[in-house]
């Protein structure tokens, strides 16, 4: 990962009944995917946020220790936690001596009086989390850059966005509008192209000249790669995975699966997404191009752990229909006002561009 040498910890989970043989010990951040969670995107704690903002902290904190061998229940990424934690169980059996594997941080603007509700949640949801970060309501982008995050998680979309300003792959999860179940085996994770994977450049010509000048651009500039988006990076370290699997015959049993989901069409602008992608050196295991088509019954069938879109109706309308779905505020998009389902209804009769 050409992470610069960070000191390890001595910690070691304790083994139980889902663990290898050998005790699992958390990897040297040099070597990790690190992948940086906040508590209410790990858990659902919408009562407890409901205690802070109309309480106070004090309060707040009362209750927290007053409940503390009471286990949050699961929040929307958690099913992705759990999932990364498989692909890392896979990876230890091909690769018992590798340190190549996901890295999961929990962190949290919490005080650390609720470090031992989260503690006693992790052990009871039996997660492999060892590296906590409770920065007592300060900005975690200091330590999210000690660690060399590679996706950073929240709740916050505050603090979501500072780190998208400080170049970190974030995103800010939702909830969904309903539970739907997701595979224990495979990791799924779904992105969007413009503004996600790729840079919003082909987005601006969009919004600035229409649909008609998009095609026109897109056709001249087929052959030329689109920048990086704030995603990118994230993709290409799954990609590096997925090559770990492929190695060893693995690769139609490989337990990560990746998806672009995109409005463009494919046969005005599908193109240069494409070659831009292998011009990477990366690929994605499926490609949708929905013409300007809603999102959320495509995802309903994919099913995947997380889908990342830079438009909130795109998020909203996946989360409506049972998928996770993190908004990445990145790009021309984030200085428009959110669409009106009329608005999106009109827009998606013209095949627009997202």
């Amino acid at each position: 990962m050409n992470k610069p040498l960070m000191k390890d910890t001595f910690w070691e989970r304790k083994e139980n009944q889902s663990s290898p043989s050998k005790k699992p010990k958390p990897p040297k951040p040099q070597n990790a995917i690190t992948i940086a969670v906040s508590s209410r995107a790990l858990f659902n704690m919408d009562q407890e946020q409901d205690i802070y903002e109309q309480q106070g902290m004090e309060d707040y904190l009362n209750y927290q220790i007053q409940h503390e061998i009471e286990p949050f229940a699961p929040g929307p990424a958690f099913p992705f936690i759990k999932a990364v934690e498989a692909v890392n169980a896979r990876l230890r059996e091909l690769y018992p001596d590798s340190e190549e594997l996901f890295d999961v941080v929990l962190m949290t603007s919490n005080h650390a009086h609720v470090g031992l509700r989260l503690i006693n949640s992790i052990n009871h949801h039996q997660l492999f989390i060892e590296r906590f970060c409770m920065t007592g309501g300060k900005s975690p982008i200091g330590y999210l850059k000690a660690y060399h995050t590679n996706l950073y998680l929240s709740a916050d979309s505050l603090k979501v966005r500072e780190a998208i300003e400080e170049g970190i792959a974030a995103a800010t999860v939702f909830s969904q509008g309903k539970i739907t179940e997701v595979p224990e085996t495979q990791l799924r994770v779904a992105f969007d192209g413009d503004a996600v994977l790729f840079s919003d450049e082909s987005e601006r010509i969009y919004k600035a000249h229409g649909l008609d000048k998009f095609f026109e651009h897109e056709k001249a500039h087929e052959n030329k790669p689109l920048d990086r988006g704030p995603l990118k990076g994230f993709l290409e370290a799954l990609g590096k995975l997925q090559q770990k699997f492929y190695a060893k015959g693995q690769r139609l049993d490989c337990p990560i699966r990746t998806y672009l989901v995109t409005a463009r069409s494919a046969a005005s602008s599908g193109t240069r997404a494409l070659k831009t992608l292998r011009s990477w050196g990366l690929e994605t295991d499926e490609a949708l191009f929905l013409a300007g088509a809603p999102k959320g019954p495509m995802l309903e069938k994919i099913r995947p752990h997380i889908f990342f879109d830079d438009q909130m109706f795109h998020v909203e309308g996946a989360a409506e229909l049972g998928t996770v779905a993190a908004h990445v505020p990145y790009g021309i998009a984030q200085r428009f006002p959110p669409k009106t389902g009329k608005e999106v209804k009109k827009d998606l009769s013209a095949k627009h561009l997202v």
